[in-house]
């Protein structure tokens, strides 16, 4: 018979998640109890049960795995971390789309309408957050310098726009799934000319950024109280291409770079997020983008900053966030000045 918890963590992700791990490994050190789940594994591995109009509470029921079972009415907090939702592959095609949909409205519906939890992140938060244009626009109104950046089909902006850069790059306007020849490959910040540029662009909109002549990348981790900024260095256009290339150091921000921060998440209603900056010679930061649900594990096995004991942090506590949005600032971030570093690069194995 499965483990009904008190007060429970609900865990939703993949069943190959290290960074969920880690925080679980956390929660589970301070007696915190976790109910870990993935909805692609409903069905006997999974079953969900909710009630409404028929009690005092507007949501009751629970989620039952084979081995935990949680009562929603008593759900601490939620994160949702890289959940995967079932395809049905032995269904018809329009069976799977039907099953399929019934599962997001059913469990995730369910799941959604809790009132009470704290969520990391709440999934309609992420996914209205995950919009690079409109990334772009917020960081620009909360004073963060924004590299000059045109999304179009039109293949003749496209060339006029990168021939006035100088140098631009091109990258995905969001990551999605792809393999090639059974090959799973993925997208990245590429430099391009205006001679590459031909009639496909026409097909869909396309991302066009200039060239920051940046020295480092910046990774900035922002879980509830606690910030963590990660200095990357390397000669790569695009860090993720070659962990082995990179070198880490501990950064302090500037209070008015982290004030910044703090409210771009304050706008979208997160209490967490990964921010990507660009670091140029002069110092000043630019802006390249948010990933409301960013990995961060190696960088805590790099680094030894503590970033899952603050998800453990963040979930274990029952008392709600502030999430009204901050005020837009009337000044540029550049103004704030350069970097502080806080001890020197991190030595070993960099993955």
């Amino acid at each position: 018979m499965a483990v009904t918890e008190e007060s429970p963590v609900l865990v939703a992700t993949e069943a190959d998640d290290v960074t969920a791990d880690m925080v679980i490994t956390e929660l589970n050190r301070r007696d915190v109890p976790v109910v870990r789940f993935n909805p692609a594994d409903i069905g006997e591995n999974l079953t969900v049960s909710a009630w409404f109009g028929t009690c005092p509470a507007p949501v009751a029921g629970r989620v039952r795995t084979p081995s935990r079972t949680a009562d929603l009415s008593r759900v601490r907090s939620v994160y949702w971390r890289r959940p995967e939702w079932p395809s049905f592959p032995r269904l018809s095609p329009d069976d799977s789309r039907f099953a399929a949909a019934q599962v997001r409205h059913g469990l995730g519906g369910t799941l959604y309408a809790l009132n009470g939890p704290l969520w990391v992140n709440h999934p309609l938060r992420v996914a209205a957050a995950d919009h690079k244009p409109a990334q772009l626009a917020l960081a620009q109104r909360l004073g963060f310098a924004v590299p000059p950046t045109l999304v179009t089909n039109d293949p003749c902006e496209a060339r006029a726009f990168v021939r006035a850069q100088g140098e631009a790059i091109s990258k995905t306007l969001r990551w999605t799934p792809y393999t090639r020849d059974g090959v799973p490959v993925t997208g990245w910040a590429d430099p391009v000319t205006a001679d590459e540029i031909d009639d496909s662009v026409r097909v869909v909109p396309h991302l066009f950024q200039a060239r920051v002549d940046k020295v480092a990348d910046l990774r900035v981790l922002i879980a509830g109280r606690h910030t963590f900024a990660v200095r990357i260095d390397s000669e790569l256009l695009d860090w993720r291409k070659d962990y082995s290339a990179l070198t880490y150091t501990v950064e302090h921000l500037p209070t008015g770079v982290e004030e910044a921060l703090r409210a771009y998440l304050g706008h979208l209603e997160l209490v967490s997020g990964s921010f990507d900056l660009a670091v140029d010679r002069a110092g000043v930061l630019w802006w390249l983008e948010l990933n409301p649900n960013g990995q961060w594990g190696w960088l805590e096995q790099e680094t030894g900053l503590p970033m899952s004991a603050a998800f453990a942090d963040l979930l274990a506590h029952t008392e709600p966030l502030a999430r009204s949005a901050p005020p837009v600032r009337d000044e540029p971030l550049s103004q704030a000045g350069p970097l502080v570093r806080s001890g020197p690069p991190v030595q070993g194995d960099h993955r």
